[in-house]
């Protein structure tokens, strides 16, 4: 049975909604253990809670910021990039929304990448490799996928989840060191089964936060890139220039320097060139690119 871009996005949009809902549950308890555990009282709810709001609004507004820094991208020269900016303005009027600030990455590894908080405050990046060898239609495959994941509000999901992820491993670390730092006075204090009992979940719950942030994020990640695929497709009308794109992007597929943990999940192809796993593995940040390209040769526009 050959899938329409309907499907896609309705079963992506139900996946992702039950990440999300497992996340802030896991989030949730992990913060619970830990203020009863520290015998924090209502206190420590109000301190944890403020502490989530004011590192989620500082990520929100600047984590565009942040991932351009990181990656060396610099402002792409309009009369330089000429092409580049015309193939950027023709996808963002036929999707239909505002154009985004355009970046160049010096490396020689292709890839490309979109961050923002909406369409009205976004930047995507292309790499100089990248450029060097796509041709025209296969270029408007790559944009109208960045672009894909700005309207889609891919950007915003990724950003919440990069900072639950991070609340998640923040927590783990403050209770480990908790756990050692104040060990008798903590026996003292909540003494019998009880207390044991919130300990045991407590060092359960730290060992296995990386795991579990790291299976939520590449789970999400592969969702939003087939997602952003069909959703390209359905912009340029022609499913056959990205994947001819992706092909090129898994032959030629080289290792970014400055890549990292936290930022592959932006890029459209694993920046690491291979997954340091293997690309069907569940820690995968990427769906494997022959997977994709077959998800396009068979989609119904």
């Amino acid at each position: 049975m050959r899938e329409t871009l309907y499907d896609l996005i309705a079963a992506n949009k139900r996946k992702t909604f039950l990440f999300i809902l497992i996340t802030s549950l896991f989030l949730g308890a992990l913060g619970y253990v830990i203020v009863q555990v520290l015998d924090w009282g209502i206190g420590g709810y109000v301190f944890f809670a403020l502490f989530i709001i004011f590192y989620n609004i500082i990520l929100y507004y600047n984590s565009d910021k942040i991932a351009l820094r990181a990656t060396g991208s610099v402002p792409a020269d309009p009369d330089e990039f000429r092409m580049l900016h015309n193939v950027v303005e023709e996808v963002t009027i036929a999707a239909g929304i505002p154009k985004p600030k355009v970046y160049i990455t010096p490396t020689p590894a292709p890839n490309a990448f979109a961050t923002g908080r909406n369409p009205q405050n976004a930047s995507m990046a292309v790499t100089t490799g990248l450029l060097e060898i796509m041709n025209r239609q296969e270029l408007q495959g790559v944009v109208a996928h960045e672009i894909s994941h700005i309207r889609n509000y891919d950007m915003l999901l990724m950003t919440i989840v990069a900072a639950i992820g991070g609340l998640i491993v923040l927590l783990r670390d403050f209770f480990l060191r908790s756990m050692l730092w104040g060990g008798r006075r903590r026996e003292r204090r909540s003494g019998g089964r009880a207390g044991l009992i919130l300990l045991i979940i407590g060092l359960a719950l730290a060992i296995i936060a990386p795991v579990f942030v790291a299976l939520i994020r590449a789970a999400i990640s592969r969702q939003r890139e087939y997602l952003a695929d069909a959703s390209g497709a359905y912009i340029t009308r022609y499913p056959q220039g990205l994947a001819q794109a992706l092909a090129k992007l898994r032959d030629g597929g080289q290792k970014m320097k400055r890549a990292s943990d936290a930022n592959a999940h932006l890029f459209i192809a694993n920046p690491f060139g291979k997954d340091r796993f293997e690309v069907t593995s569940m820690f995968a940040t990427h769906p494997p690119i022959g997977k994709r390209i077959e998800r396009l040769n068979s989609l119904v526009l």
